[in-house]
């Protein structure tokens, strides 16, 4: 979960990883006098397993146990030796459909750009890539529309254990990032709510302060990666407007100029 900074006392929830709502605006969503705007992606985890599981040749299991990692480690160790860009690969991050801005389940993903020289690592750090690209998509909506972004706060498993991934967010969305310590943020804001109910606390405010765990890390924008990456972000928002906004329905499994339709005439 990222939560973005409107000032003190006025953070957004944002789900990145799960598949529940595409985009709403709820008025007390968090706690009274404060609006509670709600977006996210739809299964970022899992476009990165699905690499993992279809994409890896054994060698790189086998390293990856040699060294005492994990292969997404490995991976994004081996990802990280290039600079953005140099696989000239750009990736949508649709495998699971887009939740926000979109709200289209029938989407499909692609990665542009492969050769007989792709390696996984490329292919992993495109869909890493990818999901940042997704998540500036629905900050700049934010912000087109009057909800200026100035820092975020991210929080959960992903953010706690991908520093290289954290980086990317910051390079890409140009914002600042701090992760919380914290790898069950939501069971710990459930305590913090049940804490008031109990009467413990007067106020979701001050069982928060109680609660509150310091930041296990922070991430500043790097300018060379900033620069590389509004470039690669703009060939996405083609392929995103292109793909989803209907100029092309191929990636569209609703629609009836989709490629889906295929399945349906060989059946």
């Amino acid at each position: 979960m990222l939560g973005k900074m409107l000032g003190e006392d006025k953070v957004i929830p944002f789900d990145i990883g799960g598949t529940t709502a595409k985009c709403s605006l709820v008025d007390g969503g968090v706690y009274p006098g404060i609006c509670t705007l709600e977006a996210g992606q739809a299964g970022l985890g899992d476009c990165f397993d699905w690499c993992v599981k279809n994409c890896v040749p054994g060698r790189y299991e086998e390293e990856a146990k040699e060294k005492g990692i994990s292969i997404h480690t490995l991976l994004q160790e081996k990802a990280a030796k290039q600079r953005p860009g140099e696989s000239r690969l750009v990736a949508l991050d649709w495998l699971n459909g887009n939740r926000s801005i979109l709200k289209n389940d029938g989407l499909s993903g692609l990665i542009l750009g492969l050769n007989l020289q792709t390696k996984p690592e490329e292919i992993y750090r495109a869909l890493l890539e990818s999901t940042a690209y997704g998540l500036r998509v629905i900050l700049d909506n934010y912000e087109a529309n009057g909800v200026m972004i100035s820092n975020i706060c991210a929080a959960g498993g992903i953010a706690m254990k991908s520093p290289f991934l954290m980086q990317i967010y910051a390079d890409v969305l140009n914002k600042p990032i701090v992760v919380g310590d914290s790898a069950q943020s939501g069971a710990r804001g459930s305590a913090i709510y049940a804490a008031v109910a109990a009467g413990k606390f007067a106020t979701i405010q001050e069982a928060a302060r109680f609660y509150a765990r310091p930041n296990k890390g922070s991430y500043t924008p790097i300018p060379e990666n900033v620069a590389l990456y509004e470039k690669l972000y703009q060939e996405y928002k083609l392929l995103h407007d292109y793909f989803g906004r209907g100029a092309n329905d191929a990636m569209n499994a609703d629609a009836a100029g989709s490629l889906y339709t295929l399945r349906t005439t060989f059946a």
